[in-house]
């Protein structure tokens, strides 16, 4: 119950913090956390796509680099078979920083 709470009230700061990154490319619509699981879930309107494309992250890792926080995906699926291609292939493993609201939640 504590843990549903808690992702829910993540989920919707990372919502925004998310948009904020790729707002050159779209908006997201919806984003979705299960630090249990260590999944997420990106539902997301991107420009020139006339339905949502869903981005899953079957798997998350959050580790510390020197005092910061990284988070990096393992493992993605999607609704658009391009984009999974795209994501695995430029995505996967790639570090990016966290903020520091997110690093207790995740």
């Amino acid at each position: 119950m504590f843990n549903a709470a808690k992702d829910a009230i993540t989920s919707r700061s990372a919502q925004v913090w998310a948009n904020s990154l790729i707002a050159r490319y779209g908006k997201v619509q919806a984003l979705k956390i299960d630090s249990r699981l260590k999944t997420l879930e990106v539902t997301c309107l991107l420009d020139g796509e006339s339905t949502p494309i869903t981005v899953r992250v079957e798997n998350y890792v959050v580790e510390a680099v020197g005092d910061k926080k990284v988070i990096f995906a393992t493992r993605f699926s999607c609704s658009r078979p391009w984009l999974q291609k795209v994501l695995s292939d430029h995505a996967c493993g790639r570090q990016i920083e966290l903020p520091p609201w997110a690093t207790a939640a995740l």
